[in-house]
């Protein structure tokens, strides 16, 4: 089946669209800003790009207004403490991107700049394809294409994708490489971006306000939302475990740091057993104390979920390790979900 115009059109249909309903995001120059000549920072675009991975716009740009605020440029936050930095991800999840975001920044300032090419950010830690093509496209106006889940989404009903996915992701890059516009790769990206997140959904595609809805195969089908056809998701493991929370008088709290590398590595974290598949496994509490238990709190990783059994004491002893405050911030989201519950009345 073809599609009524051909492909090559769709640029220009979708950067007039653009240009009327682009999103304003703290990171973003829009594009009246970009056709009087302003050009986003690099690190700011490359900062947005790291946080937006697995998590909404606005979750996001809380993150990232704190960070920006904290340190305005890279240099700043090449210099930034590791436990700092870490404590101001909590809650954003996957945390290896925090370390690979300071190896980043001082990897950038010990270069002296940004490279402006796909090849030269892609050797930098923690940049992978779809980074590297936006932070060429949006700040250095590379010719580029930034491929995500969204562009991904949006080609496959485009193209009403059929065969392996892995192929046809390949596929959707070459596509979305050669449509690419000289001299207006940003906006392109930026457009793409914005159809996915408002209007090419995930369920109920608003196929009525698509503003390339003429070139799209899944729509003639007249089931757009099938596409993308995937492998079904073999189902998430479980596993078990204990956290202990040792409260002071004084209001501090019981924490450790958590080993460099592994899950939540180089985060404050709370005492507590390994993480098992099967039967919650025997574990010592840190201390001796009148510990009660209190009841289960459950998150879910990328990869698994957890179901922790919350163990409470109260210590006589002033000086635990970190004012409860403090453990509010920077603890990551499983132990924050603890803490609440043994603080709950």
């Amino acid at each position: 089946m073809k599609t009524s115009i051909s492909l090559s059109e769709l640029p220009d249909q979708l950067l007039s669209w653009y240009d009327q309903h682009a999103r304003d995001l703290p990171w973003r120059v829009g594009p009246a800003a970009r056709r009087a000549g302003q050009r986003p920072e690099p690190y700011r675009v490359w900062l947005a790009e790291i946080m937006l991975q697995q998590t909404t716009v606005p979750h996001a740009a809380r993150y990232y207004q704190a960070f920006t605020a904290r340190w305005p440029a890279v240099s700043d936050l090449a210099a930034a403490r590791d436990e700092d930095v870490m404590a101001a991800w909590a809650g954003l999840g996957y945390y290896a991107r925090a370390r690979n975001l300071l190896k980043c920044a001082r990897q950038v300032a010990a270069l002296g700049g940004w490279p402006d090419t796909e090849d030269g950010l892609r050797a930098l830690p923690g940049i992978g394809p779809y980074t590297a093509g936006a932070v060429a496209a949006l700040a250095f106006g590379r010719r580029a294409a930034a491929v995500d889940g969204n562009v991904e989404r949006v080609f496959a009903r485009l193209l009403a994708t059929q065969g392996p996915w892995a192929d046809e992701k390949q596929r959707i890059r070459r596509r979305v490489e050669a449509l690419v516009p000289e001299g207006h790769s940003a906006e392109f990206a930026e457009a793409l971006m914005d159809l996915g997140a408002t209007i090419c959904t995930p369920r109920r595609p608003a196929c009525a306000a698509c503003p390339v809805s003429a070139f799209c195969v899944a729509r003639t089908e007249g089931d757009p939302a099938r596409y993308p056809i995937k492998p079904r998701k073999a189902p998430k493991p479980h596993r078990q475990g204990h956290v202990y929370i040792l409260l002071g008088p004084d209001g501090t709290v019981l924490t450790e740091q958590r080993p460099d590398r592994g899950l939540l590595g180089g985060m404050l974290g709370l005492p507590g057993s390994d993480w098992v598949e099967g039967p919650r496994p025997p574990h010592a509490p840190p201390v001796s104390a009148d510990w009660q238990a209190l009841g289960e709190v459950r998150h879910v990783f990328t990869h698994f979920s957890l179901d922790l059994q919350v163990w409470c004491a109260q210590s006589d002893q002033t000086g635990m390790t970190t004012p409860l405050a403090a453990a509010r911030a920077a603890l990551p989201s499983v132990f924050r979900k603890a803490l609440a519950l043994a603080l709950a009345p």
